[in-house]
């Protein structure tokens, strides 16, 4: 497959770093973490093992507080992706590599692969975002339609009113069935053949998978019994899944942004050029949250992340004010939503009006 984006000299992209770059030598910072992300990742990382443990103390806690905690869990688990392992997985956590393969490899720990979502998202994502056969993220079929190019089924008209529930099932999607189908078929997505594995790396992938069923499921399951462990484990799987789908949903699939289909011959000629396509591709909400931005590690300003992916979340405030101020004097359109809600609502309405192609 071949895409090609447009070549213009409006100088945008070159322009758009210069002021960021100059942003960063007036403030007298660093573009990673730095201190304040670890100690954000200890607070979350001591949560975790808060609720990990409780469960498994044997106090002799009522059967909805066990499942209360584990619900919590499951949430704690998406902010370790949200705030950890991604600006890890972009070398955004730290100056250091070491730390960040550390905080990417988080993922591993929580059952999934980083070397496959450093491929998956950082590589393919980013750069062909929102394109069929190339960006894994809007490949949900055939459960859902969510752009003209998909094809569509009779029951996509009801997409609208079980997509939610469906996203409660990403996390145990992903990595006990999607993982393990990319580690067979050696394809991150439908057009992109992944690199031979080397042994070290073929050894990370079982040795994480093992872990994490010894972690989650073994464990549990010796100390507080089959039944409980399972039901607690699959609360936890689902609240995670559901957080996960539901943000990076909301970040891309809404109405107003842009997807593209490659023609017969396998080409994608996209109008626009790169910095311009990931605005037009990427959206804002609930940038007035302070509580959502922490929580989310910034990816409610989704598009200063697709930007400028290798700066970290902590300084996506100030640049979204930066580079809004940019795409107004270049008269840039950009779209973002006030609130979580109306985020929301937009996607709900791509989902029926995707159901719906009459």
């Amino acid at each position: 497959m071949q895409v090609s984006f447009q070549r213009t000299d409006t100088n945008f992209l070159p322009g758009l770093r210069k002021r960021v770059n100059q942003y960063f030598k007036d403030q007298g910072k660093s573009q990673v973490g730095g201190t304040s992300l670890i100690w954000k990742s200890a607070i979350i990382l001591s949560a975790f093992l808060i609720l990990y443990f409780l469960p498994l103390l044997g106090l002799g806690l009522p059967i909805w507080a066990l499942f209360l905690i584990y619900g919590t869990q499951g949430f704690v688990l998406a902010l370790i992706g949200f705030n950890i392992m991604h600006d890890g997985s972009h070398d955004s956590y730290s100056s250091k590599s070491s730390i960040n393969r550390l905080a990417a490899l988080s993922l591993n720990f929580l059952g999934g692969n980083a070397l496959f979502w450093k491929q998956k998202h950082c590589q393919n994502h980013h750069t062909f975002t929102n394109i069929e056969h190339l960006d894994d993220d809007i490949d949900v079929k055939p459960f859902l339609r969510i752009h003209e190019g998909q094809k569509s089924s009779g029951f996509h008209r009801f997409q609208h009113f079980y997509a939610l529930p469906l996203y409660g099932f990403t996390y145990i999607f992903w990595i006990h069935y999607r993982d393990y189908r990319k580690y067979i078929s050696g394809k991150i997505a439908d057009d992109t053949q992944m690199p031979p594995l080397t042994r070290s790396e073929h050894i990370t992938f079982w040795l994480s998978k093992f872990i994490h069923i010894l972690v989650f499921l073994a464990i549990p399951i010796a100390l507080i019994g089959f039944k409980t462990a399972i039901l607690g484990y699959l609360l936890m799987s689902v609240i995670c899944g559901f957080a996960l789908g539901l943000v990076f949903q909301l970040a891309h699939i809404v109405q107003g942004t842009t997807f593209e289909t490659p023609k017969e011959d396998g080409k994608v000629n996209i109008e626009s050029e790169w910095a311009i396509y990931q605005i037009q591709t990427t959206v804002n909400f609930a940038t007035r949250s302070p509580l959502a931005t922490w929580l989310l590690g910034g990816l409610n300003y989704q598009m200063v992340h697709h930007l400028f992916p290798r700066i970290s979340h902590i300084h996506y405030p100030a640049l979204n004010k930066l580079i809004m101020e940019y795409c107004e004097e270049k008269q840039v359109p950009v779209l973002e939503f006030p609130t979580f809600g109306q985020a929301l609502r937009s996607h709900i309405q791509q989902l029926k009006a995707m159901g719906n192609p009459a």
